[in-house]
């Protein structure tokens, strides 16, 4: 590899890093004062789930939108795109006092995101196919670790109006990709082009990746996302139910995204050294076995525990998926992570309709039988995937 290569490798992975790591901070800004966007605009909760839902389909559209338009000489300008218009939109949505003025808002909002989301594990895909090594894994734990130093950020300021830090965070974030947009031509370099590793299959339909396969993928990713979903609305719940303060009932979801980002930072190098498949499959195991556990338990010891293993054990689950799904392609990607959201947007509700008619811990059984079932199926949809 020639040094100006290794160099926009590099750099490609630190742009990378810093757009992972911004989406996750604006994305846990969002999620944390949002309470404060109701009350100003004086909405039901009826009123701002139709705002999250608005968001959804938005992001649906935005991944698709991004799927059909990544390409390699595109990547920059969508990126950039992207992240300007998520920052936009996120100061907008705090200037908005209206039910109407938020569903407009939000549905930009959410393609924005789809838009940038697409284009970052596509750029991904890319770069790590040209290291010829794992480092997927890491890119999303730099999106994890935003999160939390976006959550971080929102606590901090909890007496701040939300007008100002949405617009603070916003304009930030509108900087540092306008500060970025001629670094983001490295992501477009020929020097990117994917160096064939020793397990990378041979192509087959649909650029290197069958459509049973394609598909297989977007299952695992749904039942996995379903799983993120149940933390982050229902392990506080739980915890609640069983007495815990709500400090501690906090805490829970805390615990699960820390280890989650452990687990991705060491990920790569398990990927490297086992294989995808192996990692995932006993990441999911272990992340069955762990909610169960905290389940069975019914202590607030075992509780946090088990939410903590749960988050460990799919940490490398998605980004192994968005790997085995680049070798189809953006397009591919984009069914992939369409698919994987369906299970992150249904997941929620639907255990908590399982929970009207049984009990809570029943219902939280379902994602941990969908992290066994993703271990059970893991070696089908990954093998010679790893880079």
């Amino acid at each position: 590899m020639s040094g100006t290569v290794a160099a926009e490798l590099v750099r490609s992975r630190r742009l990378l890093t810093g757009y992972f790591a911004g989406l996750g901070a604006v994305m846990a800004v969002w999620g944390a004062r949002m309470p404060a966007v109701q009350q100003a605009a004086g909405l039901s909760n009826a009123d701002l789930a139709l705002v999250l839902l608005t968001a959804a389909l938005g992001m649906v559209a935005g991944l698709q939108t991004g799927g059909h338009l990544a390409r390699p000489t595109r990547l920059p300008a969508l990126l950039t795109s992207g992240a300007i218009g998520l920052a936009a939109c996120l100061a907008a949505l705090g200037a908005c006092r209206s039910l109407d003025t938020l569903l407009a808002v939000a549905f930009v909002f959410g393609t924005a995101h789809g838009v940038l989301d697409v284009a970052a594990n596509a750029a991904a895909v890319r770069c790590q196919n040209a290291h010829g090594r794992p480092i997927m894994a890491g890119l999303h734990a730099s999106y994890s670790l935003g999160a939390l130093a976006g959550a971080a950020v929102a606590a901090a300021t909890a007496h701040t109006p939300h007008t100002l830090l949405f617009a603070g965070v916003g304009a930030t974030a509108t900087a540092a990709a306008c500060a970025t947009t001629r670094a983001t031509r490295c992501l477009a370099a020929p020097g990117l082009e994917p160096v064939p590793g020793p397990g990378t299959p041979s192509p087959d339909e649909h650029g290197g990746l069958s459509r049973p396969r394609l598909w297989l993928l977007g299952a695992l990713a749904a039942a996995t996302l379903l799983g993120e979903g149940a933390a982050a609305d229902w392990a506080a719940v739980h915890l609640h139910s069983l007495d815990a303060t709500a400090a501690t009932s906090a805490a829970a979801f805390a615990l699960y995204s820390a280890a989650m980002a452990v687990g991705r930072l060491a990920g790569d190098r398990l990927t490297t050294r086992f294989g995808a498949a192996t990692v995932v499959r006993i990441g999911a195991a272990l992340a069955a076995l762990g909610l169960t556990t905290g389940l069975a338990g019914s202590t607030i010891t075992f509780a946090l525990l088990g939410w903590a293993v749960f988050g460990l054990g799919l940490s490398v689950t998605i980004p192994s998926l968005i790997t085995a799904a680049g070798i189809g392609g953006p397009r591919a990607v984009a069914t992939v992570a369409v698919t994987g959201y369906v299970g992150l947007l249904a997941g929620p509700a639907l255990i908590g309709a399982l929970a009207t008619h049984t009990a809570l811990p029943t219902a939280l059984l379902l994602p941990a039988f969908l992290a066994a079932a993703v271990a059970a199926l893991s070696r089908k949809a990954l093998e010679n995937t790893t880079p």
